[in-house]
């Protein structure tokens, strides 16, 4: 016999409770926290520039070596940290938040303005997230504000549609007919009953959508596009390390592999939190 809902733990608990979801949510909280402590965790400032000590490989004193600068790789990394998973995560909770706005908005009032939206998402739908994300920087400039703007655009297709499908499904539903009965307005409906129901589905997705938008602002950090220097990202350090890939490879290396984790982190903690909230039997029985 199953607890109450009321006794069960949180979903972000329950996924723990699986092997991967547990390793995976150790290396996210990890990496979260070496970001929020990071001058507290680094011996090193990340703009301390020593040339006597450039290309140093992984030693005592620097753990995963210096770069051409003689800066500590691995006190940029951690602060580099701060800025990808800033950045990715600030980006996409503007892009849920507009998403769930307009895909809510679409789905409740039909007409032309359902019509607009679907024909303005399915069209930004159509380009690779990459491709929007570049014509955007190009448009507003490189750095952080621009690179944060670039990927909220770039994933609001996706949240306005999943927001616009769950808000059609749950319109149909016996308590919403109910609500209405009463004398509850559009408001109430939409804000009290509806966009509560989608909202896991939509943080799940969010979640996975982070993982995704970490590996682009790396990639525009990669092209020059993101933050800019002397600030530490994830993609800026690979694009120098790229130029050293014989000479001192663990420039590139260590970034490269401190994204693929994260992002592979990210990925099994999502399906594992999928399976806690049981989302793919809900949207099964919805459809």
């Amino acid at each position: 016999m199953s607890a109450p809902a009321s006794l069960r733990a949180p979903a972000p608990l329950r996924a723990l409770r699986r092997p991967l979801g547990a390793v995976a949510g150790f290396w996210l909280a990890l990496v979260v926290l070496a970001a929020v402590f990071a001058p507290v965790l680094s011996p090193y400032g990340y703009d301390i520039q020593a040339l006597k000590e450039a290309y140093q490989p992984p030693s005592a004193a620097h753990w995963l070596g210096t770069d051409e600068f003689g800066r500590d790789l691995l006190t940029r990394l951690i602060f580099g940290a701060r800025t990808s998973l800033s950045v990715s995560a600030t980006a996409i909770a503007v892009s849920v938040f507009c998403g769930m706005v307009l895909g809510a908005a679409a789905a409740w009032f039909g007409g032309w303005f359902d019509r607009a939206v679907t024909v303005v998402a399915d069209l930004t739908w159509s380009f690779p997230e990459i491709l929007i994300a570049l014509i955007l920087v190009a448009i507003i400039g490189p750095g952080t504000l621009g690179t944060m703007i670039a990927i909220s655009v770039a994933y609001l297709a996706q949240f306005t549609r999943l927001t616009r499908a769950q808000i059609l499904t749950l319109k149909g539903e016996t308590f919403i007919e109910a609500a209405r009965s009463l004398g509850a307005s559009n408001g109430h409906i939409l804000f009290r009953h509806l966009l509560p129901n989608a909202l896991a589905p939509v943080l799940v997705s969010a979640m996975l959508a982070t993982g995704d938008a970490i590996i682009l602002e790396a990639t525009l950090g990669f092209f020059g596009l993101g933050a800019q220097p002397p600030v530490p990202s994830w993609g800026g350090m690979m694009s120098a390390g790229s130029a050293l890939v014989f000479k001192a490879p663990w420039v590139i290396l260590f970034p490269g592999l401190t994204v693929a984790i994260t992002v592979v982190a990210i990925n099994l903690y999502g399906d594992a939190l999928i399976a806690a909230l049981d989302i793919r039997s809900r949207l099964r029985r919805a459809a």
